[in-house]
């Protein structure tokens, strides 16, 4: 897409992201999703192209890019027809790490940023509960100070990406019940090997079977008092900060997934003949293909627009709220008809149309339920 925000090296990367979809991720993707998890060597090798360090300083390995460059990679890495390594890449740079690179300490940042830009160190947030999905400000996992040297942990995590394989996690606890719930909530580093911290599952879930997705246990889990990451009693606030970032980079992934939704399709309704001739030939089908494309290309027009109030340090809630409720149903409506124009090979297991739509479902609900989205953005309007 020629845009005004479009720079040589925004071009650049999109074309590094673009083969690496292509020559890593493509090929190996069946072996993945039947293994359910994705090899810590994928990450390392889409660590060092500099993709985990976009938006992180120098001084760490990264490149210090803004919210366009986020959406560049997201975009191209959404291209891909196994999603679920779209999203455990970019729950490891876009949605966990912002959390460690704007709260953490000179010393947490040091210790584990270089290894998160390298891909060394892959990355989990684990907010979400059994209790608390979109309601934040209800989770009920507790910290609890022992002494002045630690804090102890109890509670439950549910739906982690990279739970199961991630070296680190950023974890939202509740560190002082007699508050308002959003004034109590506190954000965590734990380490893997903490004792009392385990995976309770590994949990199945309908699309993104290359990602691992996890419940979380915290059974008296004590941790370093210097692992508070940020001001105490302020977490809430620091999620609903990256919040913005988060769903700008789901945005972006399913912008990529209808591209190549729509780039199958066509490839496919210009060779299948029925009735005497090809499907594109029936001009009921190319014009619904065409109004998908007219909307696709609306809505990347209002991503990189609220990328570019984000680099501009502008609020842009409202337009990344637009962004997670009008992807949601639009990604799911074009998979949905290109899945319907391949037909019956289209319902196949396995083929990429049928990854494609699978995959799509989630993005109504993860990441801020639609019906959630539309509430913000009718506060501001």
């Amino acid at each position: 897409m020629d845009n005004i925000y479009q720079t040589e090296e925004l071009e650049l990367l999109r074309d590094q992201v673009r083969r690496f979809v292509q020559e890593e991720i493509e090929p190996n993707g069946d072996a993945w999703e039947e293994a359910r998890s994705i090899p810590k060597e994928a990450f390392k090798k889409l660590g060092a192209l500099g993709v985990f360090g976009i938006r992180y300083d120098e001084e760490y390995g990264g490149s210090g890019m803004n919210a366009i460059a986020s959406v560049v990679a997201g975009e191209e890495l959404g291209r891909t027809t196994y999603n679920g390594f779209a999203v455990a890449a970019l729950v490891n740079s876009e949605m966990s790490t912002p959390h460690l690179a704007r709260q953490g300490s000179a010393e947490q940042k040091a210790r584990y940023l270089p290894g998160i830009v390298a891909g060394d160190i892959v990355t989990a947030i684990a907010v979400t509960e059994p209790g608390a999905g979109s309601d934040v400000s209800n989770i009920r996992t507790t910290a609890k100070r022992k002494g002045n040297n630690a804090w102890v942990l109890n509670g439950t995590k549910m739906f982690i990406t990279n739970g199961v394989q991630s070296d680190i996690l950023f974890v939202a606890a509740r560190t002082d019940p007699s508050v308002k719930n959003s004034r109590g909530i506190s954000m965590f580093i734990v380490e893997r090997d903490t004792p009392g911290f385990k995976v309770g599952r590994k949990l199945e879930k309908m699309g993104w079977h290359c990602s691992d997705t996890a419940e979380l246990v915290f059974e008296d889990a004590e941790i370093p008092a210097e692992n508070l990451m940020g001001e105490e009693n302020r977490g809430f606030y620091a999620i609903m900060e990256n919040f913005q970032n988060e769903r700008l980079v789901i945005g972006a992934i399913m912008a990529g997934m209808c591209l190549t939704a729509i780039d199958l399709t066509l490839d496919y309704v210009r060779t299948r003949e029925a009735f005497g001739r090809t499907l594109w030939d029936n001009s009921s089908i190319r014009q619904r293909l065409a109004a998908l494309a007219g909307r696709v290309e609306a809505f990347r027009q209002l991503l990189y627009h609220a990328a570019w109030l984000d680099a501009q340090g502008r609020d842009c809630v409202k337009e990344v709220s637009m962004i997670k409720a009008l992807g949601g149903d639009l990604v799911n409506d074009v998979t949905y008809d290109c899945l319907q124009f391949h037909g019956g090979t289209g319902y196949m297991h396995g083929t990429a149309i049928e990854r494609l739509y699978r995959d799509a479902r989630v993005h109504a609900i993860g990441g801020g339920a639609t019906e959630v989205m539309w509430e913000e953005v009718a506060k501001r309007l």
